[in-house]
């Protein structure tokens, strides 16, 4: 039974270790990006239910006879821009293509350039070092 990692996972000829180190380190911070994005979608979807919820009380304050302060937060809350001049999804959108695009784009570059575009070289060694070869659920690859 061959036991190997994928050749994906196998460190190139000629790469060492502090290269892989380095890489390991740009995927550990593109996962961070990656999940403040994640944050940034929460946000924009938690602020769009919230200000629908806002224009909901609106109606039942209008219902409860408060006309004066449901205008107010009709005309000064509801519907506002979030940041000058955007919306939640304005926000997304700009973070999405400039950010996040080019932060993708040259952790990817750098892969291509020294690992031949091999992902997660550093973990695959961790995971080689770290597992108990030859045991069942310590297999290299699945099945």
């Amino acid at each position: 039974m061959d036991d190997e990692p994928a050749p994906c996972h196998r460190r190139p000829n000629g790469v060492d270790d502090a290269t892989i180190a380095a890489l390991g380190k740009l995927s550990e911070a593109l996962e961070e990006v990656e999940e403040a994005r994640g944050h940034l979608y929460a946000f924009h979807r938690l602020t769009g239910a919230g200000d629908m919820k806002a224009g909901q009380a609106v109606a039942m304050l209008r219902s409860a006879g408060h006309l004066d302060l449901a205008e107010r937060i009709d005309t000064e809350l509801v519907g506002r821009n979030v940041l000058e001049g955007r919306w939640t999804f304005q926000i997304v959108e700009e973070y999405d293509d400039g950010y996040y695009a080019l932060f993708k784009c040259l952790e990817e570059v750098a892969r291509r350039q020294l690992a031949h575009g091999r992902r997660h070289l550093y973990e695959a060694e961790m995971k080689e070092a770290e597992r108990s070869h030859g045991r069942r659920d310590h297999e290299a690859t699945p099945h």
